[in-house]
């Protein structure tokens, strides 16, 4: 096969917790796959963070990965935003004529604002890799004002992105049918979920039978809620005594540890971890049954939780908040876990009842990973999935 030439484009920092899980798995198996990829990131203090040591570090560590590495700064005022996306069109566009790049992946807007600035400078063609409906989520999170002028021009801007790309990437079957209902005609477009190395999830040990322990991965605050995950973790352990919770976050910890301590939970009954991204795995396969709590809403539709795919991979049954992207309907599906419908004390009862009956068949643990390895595998699902969007695109 011919080979190819593309640069990421990442509105984040390298050692970002999303972009060391959920950006270099993906380029390190199109790069195994033959294809020459370029980085860009954009590095906050930059100056201070990155010495030239540090850098050199990074680069030949990424280079062993088969990405050469890249960066600019980010500047984090928001009126400062115009000019890293002016900026980072001018770098890529020169890096593309550098390296003979002929595809721009943006991921998310801004990077693929990038992407569609620097295919005009330099030709080629233009992935836009959407995350997630930007305007939309700022506007659930109460950030912006639905209609505002911002919410309005961010819109406008997918949309241009959205027709100038070549290649589109989102993370679900309904937002596809939100987004594209007639599909987008001779252009390339896959479904590509937030995917793990399921391998690193694998289960090595037995559970503690004097635990029922539930965990939450990931970040908390916003549409990540923490009184209704604090109100079903109390709801768990009036049920029975033996619960435990277990709260996996790189964020603020002390709201979740005052919300379960006034419902009843000693310290005893609960931890808090600060959790790298490599120490996740082994505290997972402690767990029995892992905890999506998320506000459902439009913006959600887009969404692929990460913490869904560890935890089938871990061999643990999900609660998930309905409404959220795919998930209701591959729960059913893969007899996998419960749908949360209310949050309310009869929702909770109901999903905790369901989840106990679930976890008295032998086979769900089974179940479990294997619902992890079909649907959101790595290497099974994710890379080749984007190695056939590269060929496509490039072909068309």
């Amino acid at each position: 096969m011919t080979s190819l030439r593309a640069l990421y484009i990442c509105y984040f920092g390298l050692n970002e917790p999303l972009v060391q899980t959920q950006v270099l798995p993906y380029l390190r198996e199109l790069a195994a796959a033959g294809i020459e990829i370029s980085l860009l990131t954009f590095e906050p203090q930059m100056k201070t963070r990155w010495t030239a040591a540090a850098r050199l570090e990074a680069t030949a560590a990424m280079r062993e990965s088969g990405i050469s590495w890249h960066a600019l700064p980010y500047h984090k005022h928001s009126a400062a935003k115009l000019y890293d996306i002016v900026r980072g069109a001018w770098s890529a566009a020169r890096l593309a004529r550098r390296e003979s790049i002929t595809i721009f992946h943006g991921r998310s807007h801004v990077g693929a604002a990038i992407g569609a600035l620097a295919k005009k400078l330099a030709g080629g063609r233009l992935i836009f890799d959407i995350r997630g409906l930007l305007a939309d989520e700022y506007a659930e999170s109460g950030n912006w004002q639905p209609g505002s002028i911002r919410y309005r021009v961010t819109k406008a801007a997918e949309r241009r992105l959205i027709h100038a790309a070549d290649g589109i990437v989102i993370l679900t079957e309904l937002i596809r049918q939100t987004l594209f209902p007639n599909g987008i005609g001779e252009r390339a477009l896959e479904i590509i979920p937030c995917c793990v190395d399921t391998a690193r999830f694998e289960r090595l040990a037995q559970r503690d039978p004097s635990r029922v322990v539930y965990v939450y991965a990931g970040a908390l605050g916003g549409c990540y809620l923490i009184d209704e995950l604090a109100d079903f973790l109390g709801t768990a352990r009036a049920r029975d005594p033996r619960t435990f919770a277990l709260i996996l976050t790189m964020g603020e910890s002390s709201r979740i540890a005052d919300a379960l301590r006034a419902r009843g939970f000693s310290d005893d009954d609960f931890r808090v971890l600060r959790a790298r991204p490599d120490e996740v795995p082994a505290l997972l396969r402690t767990g029995d049954a892992g905890l999506v709590i998320i506000q459902p809403s439009f913006a959600r539709r887009a969404s692929s939780p990460t913490k869904y795919a560890e935890y089938l991979a871990a061999g643990l049954p999900v609660v998930v908040t309905a409404g959220i992207g795919d998930l209701d309907q591959e729960i059913r599906a893969d007899r996998v876990g419960v749908v949360l419908k209310s949050f309310d004390d009869a929702g909770y009862s109901d999903a905790l009842r369901e989840l106990e009956d679930l976890r008295r068949d032998p086979d769900l643990t089974r179940r479990c990973t294997e619902a992890a390895r079909s649907r959101y595998d790595l290497r099974i699902v994710g890379g080749p999935r984007y190695e056939r969007l590269y060929r496509k695109v490039a072909a068309s």
